[in-house]
């Protein structure tokens, strides 16, 4: 299992702080984690299909229970299932955007925000996300990388005693790290 490197760490206050870390989202230390979702929570391939995986069927089940009840979700949402197998409290299924469906960035950083937001409601104090449209959707990394630290930002600043606050970004693929990391100098 890839060990979990922090590669920057920005604080907000004594309490609340943002990591991006390098590493296996599957590992990470905290409550839920966030899945790269489609509308349909059809969690084949991708970073959702290796969770899938790793939690069992009881994910997919419940995820088609979801669907059947609310329809496919739209780009921008976010709603949680719990997490099977995993060793977590729950998935929080984030539905980023595709790239080329137009206003890409403001519906990434509203399906974050909604990620948050479920962590949030849940009285959730950690959470990790992975690179969230970046991969399979293919929304370019430099606009992934504005919309997940825009993301965190806007949360932390709209959102002062939220129980949510060690949030984590942990990615694999360097492109992502790198654009990230550049963003965070800006």
């Amino acid at each position: 299992m890839l060990e979990t490197a922090i590669l920057a760490e920005v604080r907000f206050d004594d309490e609340r702080v943002f990591r991006v870390a390098q590493g296996n989202l599957l590992a990470e230390p905290v409550e839920a984690i966030v899945n790269a979702a489609n509308g349909m929570l059809a969690h084949g391939g991708g970073v959702a299909g290796i969770i899938s995986r790793a939690a069992g069927p009881a994910l997919q089940q419940e995820s088609d229970r979801i669907v059947r009840e609310r329809g496919v979700l739209p780009a921008g949402s976010a709603v949680a299932t719990s997490a099977g197998n995993l060793p977590f409290r729950a998935v929080i299924h984030a539905v980023g955007p595709r790239y080329g469906e137009g206003e890409e960035e403001a519906k990434l950083l509203r399906a974050l925000t909604s990620a948050f937001r479920c962590a949030h409601d849940a009285g959730w104090s950690s959470v990790s996300f992975p690179a969230v449209s970046s991969g399979i959707f293919a929304v370019p990394v430099e606009i992934c990388a504005r919309a997940y630290l825009g993301a965190v930002r806007a949360w932390f600043r709209a959102e002062p005693a939220t129980p949510l606050c060690n949030v984590r970004l942990c990615l694999r693929d360097q492109p992502v790290i790198d654009a990230v990391l550049k963003e965070l100098k800006r």
